[in-house]
This record gives structure tokens, C-alpha cells and sequence, in this order.
């Protein structure tokens, strides 16, 4: 996505953006700024927030060390796109406060995604979706977009009746501290915890 909003800074001709990453300590935090360094994303200026237990810590952007900020509304009036994936609780309160500043919010979390209000897109689908106007931005979880871009293919060369799926997903998409369980419990080989990732397939995550 990010790739054709940079497209679209230099068709008129904004050389830099501030960028904001809230949730910039999780795992998804961590991938929004390699991969904002690997794609030369024009940042002028990047705001790193996390909560109360990584307030100070410093992390590395370029040749530059960036300190880790609260999660404060009035923080966020520097920034002009803003990456979110600090979890749908904290993101249904702060991603309106950010785009009532002025930014552009894409949120990577399900608080936004069945909000009609809300475009859902994957840009390589539906990035024409966007409307200027527009101040969020949701994406599908992993696996749907694995599967739209399968499907947008398919339909292209026939009419799709029906659609069977089956999704697995990884321990990964939890966040850092059940993947951290998982490595603890993968060292042990023992299967007794409470909650067993290790060896083990759960049937349904998420609340039951």
C-alpha cells in the first residue's frame, strides 16, 4: 500500500513525509519500519509509540536512533501517515484522535474492517477505493489477502461459484509474547502448560 502512496507523493511532487508507527515494539511494529527503510519510504521525520513498559527504549531507523513515545493524542499532530498495530482496543480510540489531527491512519488491526465508513483494501485490488477525503484505511487479516489476490486473478478468467477455505494461522499473528511461549515451550518438548502452542493445533483462537 505504502508503495502507491509513494507513487502518489511524487506525482505531486511532496518530497517527505512525518510517519508515525503506533504499536512500533511489536512484531508488526518492528516489520513497518524495515520494510519503511527497505523501500527507501520518503520519511522526514519518524514518531515511534509503544506502551507504558517500552516508554524510552530506543530504536534504530537508518543511521538514526529514535526514542519510543506514550501513546498521547497530542503527539500525533506532527504526522502525516500513520501505520497502526497496536491492537484493536487501543487502535479504535487513537487511530480517530490521529485523523481528526490530520493524518492518514492505515490500520493493520480488525477495529476498522467491517466499518462501512472505513475503506478495506488491499492496493493491488481496490487501492482506487481510496478517496482523498479519506483519513482511515483498513486491511484484511493475512490470509484474506493471500486469498483475494488469488480470487481477483481467478475471476478474471472465470466466473467464481463458490469459495472453500480453511485457514491456519501462525502463533506469530498473537504477537511477541505467545510466540516467545512457543520457543519456551519448543526447548522444553513438554506439553503442560495451561495454554500449549508447542505440538499442538488449537481449533479456534480468539475469544470463544
Amino acid at each position: 500500500m505504502w508503495r502507491k502512496y509513494q507513487m502518489k507523493l511524487q506525482k505531486h511532487s511532496i518530497s517527505s513525509v512525518n510517519v508515525g508507527i503506533i504499536g512500533a515494539t511489536g512484531l508488526v511494529g518492528q516489520e513497518f519500519i524495515s520494510l519503511l527503510e527497505e523501500r527507501n519510504f520518503p520519511v522526514k521525520e519518524l514518531y515511534l509509540f509503544a506502551s507504558d513498559n517500552s516508554i524510552g527504549r530506543k530504536m534504530r531507523f537508518g543511521k538514526k536512533l529514535y526514542e519510543v513515545l506514550p501513546f498521547k493524542a497530542n503527539l500525533f499532530k506532527s504526522i502525516d501517515i500513520a501505520f497502526f498495530s497496536a491492537g484493536a482496543d487501543i487502535d479504535k480510540i487513537l487511530v480517530p484522535q490521529a485523523a481528526e489531527m490530520g493524518a492518514v491512519c492505515i490500520d493493520n488491526s480488525s477495529a476498522f474492517r467491517m466499518n462501512k465508513k472505513v475503506p478495506l483494501v488491499v492496493p493491488e485490488i481496490n487501492f482506487k477505493d481510496i478517496k482523498k477525503s479519506d483519513r482511515i484505511i483498513a486491511n484484511p487479516n493475512c490470509s484474506t489477502i493471500q486469498l483475494v489476490l488469488v480470487l481477483d486473478t481467478l475471476r478474471r478468467l472465470s466466473k467464481i461459484v463458490s469459495v472453500d477455505v480453511s485457514t491456519y494461522q501462525a502463533v506469530s499473528g498473537a504477537g511477541r509474547e505467545p510466540l516467545e511461549m512457543y520457543f519456551s515451550q519448543s526447548l522444553k518438548r513438554k506439553r503442560d502448560a495451561k495454554t500449549q502452542f508447542y505440538g499442538n493445533i488449537i481449533q479456534k483462537i480468539g475469544p470463544i
